[in-house]
Formats: structure tokens, sequence, C-alpha cells
């Protein structure tokens, strides 16, 4: 299959100061943006709650999220796994627990007007309060200044006297999972349902992922850049970065631009677009070193242009297939599926795009200034 009956002869290289300035632009956009913006960041990252539920019946995703809302959830996402009739759902809910900052300072008011407070400790993270008073109190009192109609009390533990005097109580409030069995019980009443699995992120470990998911893409990418490196020349080297960092940000971009929720599957997406990306440059730097060859009276950048029409016909039909395997998953996908393959829609086309207008120039820049033979480099 041809896509070309005859062969290219476009000058490429005659739009690479656009190319380049366009780029650059684009990059600097998604620095600021995530600098001013930020990221919607998932569970994953910013630490939550998962629930895996199952109906009896068929229900709809916006019923689901309609009676969440209602509820008073938070971040409170839907999506659906497995088969259509299986009616099984994972409910993605920020936060771990039910205690908020804002309701440990209203417990904590409503318990000094009851006795008197020697000390008090809201623990967010693990949803606690624990607290001293100088005489000792009714573990109910303590439940019934804590519980509200918006956040529940588990239990009220007494710890029995301090050594240091007065007496120790230990406040454990439900987490987001009994939340959202309450929402779903309001909103839908006439559905039966099923909890099948809980799954906690705490802040902490949600920052450790988000930390080791960006690392990961540095060592991907440095791991890359030494393997072209040793593989061809190093003028090769800064070409192939370049064009890695600058797919990575404009995918990135889609992130950002639509604020779909970042999280570990986001990163799968980058780093798929990493190999991606250096795959396509790759095959432009082999075809490079190979003309180098056969055509050493030809200046450098002839050799890079001739290079990038001779495999123009192979990019286009490697990225067109790739893409087309994508376009079902857009249509037929969900949720973290769909923001998969809109991720690798968006890289596929700015990897292809960066091979030739960004890798290219840039190697073709670094000849010149390092190469060996600037004369011919510059001809």
């Amino acid at each position: 299959m041809r896509i070309f009956k005859h062969k290219t002869n476009i000058s490429f290289l005659k739009y690479q100061r656009t190319a380049l300035f366009s780029s650059a632009l684009a990059c600097i956009a998604v620095l600021v943006g995530i600098a001013v913006f930020g990221f919607n960041f998932g569970v994953d990252f910013s630490g939550g709650t998962l629930v895996e539920v199952q109906f009896s019946e068929a229900v709809l995703d916006q019923s689901i999220r309609e009676a969440g809302t209602q509820g008073g959830l938070a971040d409170f996402q839907v999506q659906s796994i497995g088969a259509r009739e299986d009616n099984t759902f994972l409910l993605r809910v920020g936060g771990t627990t039910q205690l908020t900052d804002a309701h440990a300072k209203q417990v904590e008011a409503a318990l000094r007007q009851q006795a008197e407070v020697k000390s008090f400790y809201a623990d967010l993270g693990n949803g606690l309060i624990n607290l001293r008073t100088a005489e000792k109190i009714n573990s109910a009192a303590v439940s019934q200044a804590a519980n509200t109609s918006e956040v529940a009390v588990k239990e009220v533990r007494e710890l029995g006297e301090s050594p240091n005097g007065g007496f120790d109580y230990q406040v454990v409030f439900s987490g987001m999972a009994e939340k959202v069995q309450v929402a779903l019980r309001a909103g839908m009443a006439d559905k039966k349902f099923e909890i099948r699995r809980v799954d906690y992120v705490g802040p902490q470990v949600g920052k450790q992922l988000r930390n080791k998911g960006i690392a990961a893409l540095i060592y991907a990418t440095l791991s890359i850049i030494v393997y072209v490196a040793f593989r061809f020349d190093f003028k090769f080297g800064p070409g192939a970065l370049v064009s890695m960092v600058h797919d990575v940000l404009v995918t990135a971009g889609y992130y950002l631009v639509t604020q779909r929720e970042f999280n570990l599957t986001a990163i799968a997406a980058l780093l798929t677009v990493v190999g991606y990306s250096i795959n396509d440059t790759i095959v432009i730097y082999d075809r490079i070193r190979e003309e180098m060859v056969r055509f050493k009276g030809k200046s450098f950048a002839e050799i890079v242009n001739l290079s990038i029409n001779a495999t123009l016909s192979r990019t286009i039909l490697t990225s067109g297939v790739t893409a087309l395997s994508l376009i079902g998953l857009l249509i037929f996908g969900v949720g973290e599926i769909f923001d998969f393959a809109m991720a690798m829609l968006v890289g596929i086309f700015v990897a292809t795009y960066s091979s030739i207008f960004v890798a290219s120039p840039v190697t073709l820049w670094c000849e010149k200034y390092w190469g060996k033979d600037k004369k011919t480099a510059t001809g």
C-alpha cells in the first residue's frame, strides 16, 4: 500500500523556524497553565475513596451521579466497569473520612460548652479526634456533640484517666464509603445494590504515587536519551530529548485544558507517548544515518530533508493505523479508558509532528554547531 505513488520532495526544513516557535509557545502555555490552574488530580494522587458497587438491575450512570450529588459527596465520579449487564460501577469520592477541619472546629466549640477541655487534636487524615477533659463525661454526650446531619460518628472510645490528669477520649468518624452508601440509599431507594470493594488512598500515599509517576517519566526519558546517544551520535540526543519533552507537555495540555482527572492512567498514557515519540524519531534518524553514507557530497540539511521525505509514507501509515485503533476506544470507552484513548490520540499526532518539525531541526542545529564538518553541515 502506497500513500504517495512518487517520491516526495517537500522542503520541511523551510518551515523549521515557524514550527519551533509554535512548539515553544505551546509548551510555555502549558507550563504557565500548570503553574496557574494546575491539574485536576484524581484519587490516585490527591487521596480519596474508591467504592465498587454492583446493582441488581440496570441503572444509569447519571442516576448514580445525581444521588451522590444530592447526598453531599464532593468530587464524586462514576465509572462503569466490566460488562454492561453486570451493572457494576466504580465510585470515586474525595477524602477518606467525613471529618473536615471546619467540622472539627464545630465539635471543639460544642464540647467546650459541655466540659472543660484540656487538649483537643483533630487527625483529619485518619478521621480521629483526640481530646482530654478535666472531668469524666458521658461518651454519649461526646457522640451527640460530634454527630451532625452531614458527618457521622462511628464510635467514641473512652481511653481512661490520663497520668497527667484528666480523662482521654477518642472520637472515630465514619469513612466516605459509609457516606456513599447513605447517599445511594436515599437517592436510589428503589434500587438494590451491594458494596463489593472499598479502597482508601491517603493524601500522603497519593503524593508518593504522584512523585513516583513523575520520576518514572524522567527516568524513561533519560534512559531513551542514553540509548539514542550510543546508538547514533551525540548530536542526535538533544533532538530526541526536546521532541519527547514537547510531546509530553502538549499531551499533558489535554488534561490541563479539559480538566479531566489526572491520575496513574494519565501517567501511563504519557509514558506510552514517550515510547511512541522516540520510535517515530528513530526511524527518521536511522534513515539520516543511511543517507549520510550514500550521499557524502550532500549537505546535512539536504540529507535530513531527504530522509524525512523517504519515511513520510511510513510515518503516515503507522500514525494513521495507530489512531484508528483508538477510535473504537473513544466511541465505546468511558471514564479513564476514554481519557487514555484521547490522550494517546493527541500524543500520536503531536509525536508525528515533532519527529519532523522538532527533532530533525534540533539535530540539524546540533550538527551545525557541534558537527565535525561544519562546512558540509551549513552548505
